[in-house]
């Protein structure tokens, strides 16, 4: 279902496993909201340094500016009364109070765009997305290509040992998998081993 702008705000998420085109995604309706003349904010993480603190960068090197915000308390401070379009990258790393704030700006009449995992290391639902799926006006599933096989790809594998839900990174560190190929007991850490730090890279 596309959306089409009237007097109300909506929520719209984009979801699915790493290297699936999310961010790219997320770039292009913004890119569009841009080019018809809205007024635009975006949002990411503060913990996401992986490419520029500045801007959503996607994995296909598609870049946006934005601010870096600690939650969603920050983020909901920051966006001015005038703004029309708000843009949201890695979704899951801003906290419970996402989905809140979400709402409350949809129904001051902003277009929310969201764009996140919807599941962690293990193949689980991560917080806080699947309740942003619960609210959301429009939600779109990405897809990637299996690393291993080239089948679609809905599960996002890590490849170090941690136990760290957070553990922010890239390739090398994480790949696309699809159900078959996914090992979600790939990254538990070895029995005994010391822990492996903070978890953000």
């Amino acid at each position: 279902m596309n959306v089409t702008k009237g007097t109300i705000g909506w929520i719209e998420v984009i979801c699915g496993p790493m290297f699936s085109g999310k961010s790219e995604e997320l770039i292009r309706r913004l890119r569009r909201a841009e080019i018809a003349r809205q007024r635009v904010q975006i949002f990411k993480p503060a913990i996401d340094r992986r490419y520029a603190q500045d801007q959503i960068v996607s994995h296909s090197d598609l870049r946006i500016r934005s601010e870096a915000v600690a939650d969603a308390s920050e983020l909901e401070a920051r966006v001015d009364r005038r703004t029309e379009v708000i843009g949201v990258d890695e979704g899951q790393f801003l906290g419970a109070g996402l989905v809140d704030t979400a709402t409350r700006l949809a129904d001051m009449g902003k277009r929310v765009l969201i764009a996140g995992l919807d599941t962690d290391y293990l193949g689980r639902p991560f917080h806080p997305m699947p309740e942003l799926l619960a609210v959301a006006d429009e939600i779109v599933k990405t897809l990637a290509i299996c690393m291993q096989c080239g089948n679609p790809a809905k599960h996002t594998q890590r490849l170090v040992a941690s136990n760290d839900l957070i553990m922010v990174g890239a390739e090398g560190m994480y790949e696309a998998r699809c159900r078959r190929c996914f090992e979600p007991d790939l990254a538990a850490m070895p029995t005994g081993s010391a822990a492996a730090g903070a978890g953000r890279a």
